[in-house]
């Protein structure tokens, strides 16, 4: 089964009119999805499929659903499980969600629910192994020797989140997507005095409203359709450590009132719990939107700005550093050079001053992700030219110490890129190119090297 964005999906029902209707009703909302008649065969499909979640009828040929749920829950804890009975049977639903059920539908009667139940079960899928990631990442603790580069901009924000460390005072941290503030706020972290007690990281804008609550205050069992138990939020898993909420710009209003409690007084209350509890929290924030003219528009809350920008450090991002691509881009080669069991040096001359000359507009993010496809592709001992992607490649060789790009409006730069993508179809076959160009071999060759095209 091909794994689909939207989730894959295991029907299991030995009503084929119904597996088959709910089968076309999940693959029409993109979901890659598979049929079982029986707990058996459902089973067979898991252990030979990833499966996000389970859709289950009570009543099987070979066993019931209710039980099968701790099986599956037993072996594939990531994954959710949807009961269906026909009956609307309350104790097979309590025992159901007692099993680790997500929830549990009557058929024929909750149709309409159908969709929306699968989506936020497919969200809690993804939330735990994002979480589990975060986890994992928690691990690499970075610290301000890890920030590279050596550009006056760069060197300057370093300087000042060195100052600031020590304290407990907020920090937002402002700049473009991809300029490394989650590193930033790992390094402040390790500086200061609470580096022996947890830094936890959220992102604002990855969770729906109700899951970034729960996330970040933590609810009670029983609060919502999937809430069995109590769950500590991050502000308690944080306790005595700091919390570090990326894109905070993305924070619903009503959360940011929440939070905004939090910093004046150190209580919150949990999702469906009525006691308030501390949190001894050190909180850095970190957005690419222009928090003032946000709260100006009525977006963000003026009084929470004030709150988490008690001290401000913005990231320049990396075509304003144009010293730091040499050193980052060598890290990301010798990074992914060990992971790939390759030996490469470095990058030729002429590849560094393609990668100087590039924009940058997904900065250090979009070069470790260009460095990484490049390893993967490079069969010498350093990077060339050749190896990095096309647009890349359009930029022409310096001559005298600056960059030069072909514009992208101009009939050359449109020539070239034309030329380039039948080479690339033809495996460089000039012969079978310049056929397809309707041009001659030689009006090739000419081309070739005017365009600087290896």
């Amino acid at each position: 089964m091909q794994t689909v964005s939207g989730g894959n999906i295991l029907v299991i029902d030995d009503e084929e009119s119904l597996r088959m209707l709910l089968a076309r009703l999940l693959t029409l909302e993109t979901y890659a999805v598979s049929t079982a008649s029986t707990a058996r065969e459902g089973l067979r499909r898991l252990e030979k499929s990833a499966i996000d979640v389970v859709l289950c009828d009570v009543r099987l040929p070979d066993g019931n659903g209710v039980d099968l749920i701790r099986e599956i829950k037993n072996y594939y804890p990531d994954t959710e499980v949807i009961l269906l009975t026909a009956y609307g049977n309350i104790s097979d639903g309590v025992k159901a969600i007692q099993n680790g059920a997500f929830d549990y539908l009557t058929k024929g009667d909750d149709q309409e629910r159908i969709l929306p139940l699968v989506s936020r079960a497919l969200e809690q899928v993804r939330l735990r192994r994002q979480l589990r990631q975060l986890e994992r990442e928690a691990g690499r603790q970075y610290t301000f020797d890890d920030i590279l580069g050596r550009s006056a901009v760069l060197l300057q924000a370093v300087e000042l989140a060195r100052k600031v460390a020590p304290t407990d005072t907020s920090v937002l941290l402002t700049g473009e997507t991809g300029t490394g503030k989650e590193v930033f706020a790992q390094a402040i972290h390790q500086a200061s005095a609470r580096r022996n007690k947890p830094f936890l990281a959220l992102n604002c804008s990855a969770f729906a409203h109700d899951i970034l609550e729960s996330e970040l205050f933590g609810h009670r069992a029983g609060a919502f359709t999937g809430a069995v138990k109590d769950k500590r939020g991050l502000l308690e898993e944080a306790h005595g450590g700091t919390l570090f909420l990326d894109e905070i710009g993305e924070m619903p209003p009503d959360l940011q009132a929440k939070l905004l409690r939090v910093l004046e007084t150190g209580e919150f209350i949990p999702v469906g719990d009525t006691k308030p509890r501390h949190a001894d929290v050190r909180l850095i924030s970190a957005t690419n939107r222009d928090l003032p003219a946000e709260s100006a528009a009525g977006h963000f809350r003026t009084d929470l700005f004030y709150r988490i920008a008690v001290f401000q450090i913005h990231l320049p991002p990396l075509r304003e550093r144009q010293r730091d691509i040499e050193p980052l881009a060598n890290y990301f080669i010798r990074l992914f050079s060990g992971k790939l069991n390759k030996r490469l040096s470095g990058c030729s001359a002429e590849c560094l001053q393609r990668l100087e000359a590039h924009s940058w507009k997904g900065n250090i993010r979009e070069l470790r992700n260009i460095i990484e496809r490049a390893v993967i592709l490079s069969n010498g001992s350093q990077l060339e030219v050749d190896d990095l992607p096309l647009d890349l490649r359009l930029h022409e060789a310096p001559k005298d110490g600056k960059s030069a790009q072909l514009s992208a409006f101009s009939l050359a730069a449109a020539e070239r890129l034309q030329i380039q993508k039948v080479l690339l179809h033809t495996g460089y076959n000039k012969t079978e190119a310049a056929r397809l160009l309707g041009i001659g071999l030689t009006t090739l060759y000419r081309k070739m090297e005017e365009y600087h095209i290896g």
